[in-house]
């Protein structure tokens, strides 16, 4: 595997900040406060915030810091309604596409779903390496591009709105692994329902989180 990039390294840093709610929404920080957090450079740690705008995941404030902006259930909705088709077609190409050793990561990361006791956490962190499994085996950067911060984003929104920890946890782990026993036995019609059954268990999600009831 290749190495990571400084500004990759600092990407994943800081995003892995804001979505475990080290840096909490509506917060202000400071670029020199994420370089020590990172323990990154300046030049890497920009490069890292660029695209995390890009993402939508922060703001950028000349002279003033970085800013993170909530995320409420309308645009988690709105977000949701990109995501399912995206999502979708990610699973359906990995299907086809995904090579043996994208496969065998796969099985190994559905073992590790099916056997570990998770925290909050740990699970987030699966959840993460999931979507980055998947996208991979798209072999389309563009797709990537556009699913990237569609996950981050509702995975965040996820985290911060939990309710039951154990009963989310089991239920997200129940989609995710559903979706990569169907891309592992390159069942495409079954990898896309089960694509669509957890983005509708994402919308219930963020119905619950402001008592939207919810149909039979």
């Amino acid at each position: 595997m290749a190495q990571k990039s400084l500004a990759d390294q600092a990407y994943d840093a800081i995003e892995d900040m804001i979505t475990s709610q080290q840096i909490t929404s509506a917060t202000l920080v400071s670029e020199a406060s994420l370089m020590e957090a990172t323990g990154l450079g300046r030049t890497p740690v920009r490069e890292a915030l660029q695209r995390l705008a890009r993402d939508r995941v922060v703001q950028i404030h000349p002279n003033r810091g970085v800013f993170v902006p909530e995320i409420t259930v309308e645009s988690q909705l709105r977000l949701l309604e990109i995501r399912r088709p995206l999502e979708a077609l990610a699973v359906e190409l990995a299907c086809v596409r995904a090579k043996r050793a994208e496969r065998d990561a796969m099985g190994k990361m559905l073992a590790y779903l099916q056997a570990a006791e998770f925290t909050l956490e740990g699970y987030a962190d699966s959840v993460k390496q999931t979507h980055q499994l998947i996208s991979k085996a798209t072999h389309n950067e563009f797709l990537v591009d556009a699913m990237t911060p569609l996950q981050t984003l509702s995975r965040r929104f996820w985290l911060v709105n939990i309710d039951d920890e154990q009963d989310e946890i089991a239920a997200g782990a129940r989609a995710h692994t559903e979706i990569l026993t169907s891309i592992i036995e390159r069942d495409a019609v079954r990898a896309v329902a089960a694509s669509f059954a957890l983005n509708d268990y994402l919308v219930r999600h963020a119905h619950r989180t402001v008592g939207i009831p919810q149909s039979a």
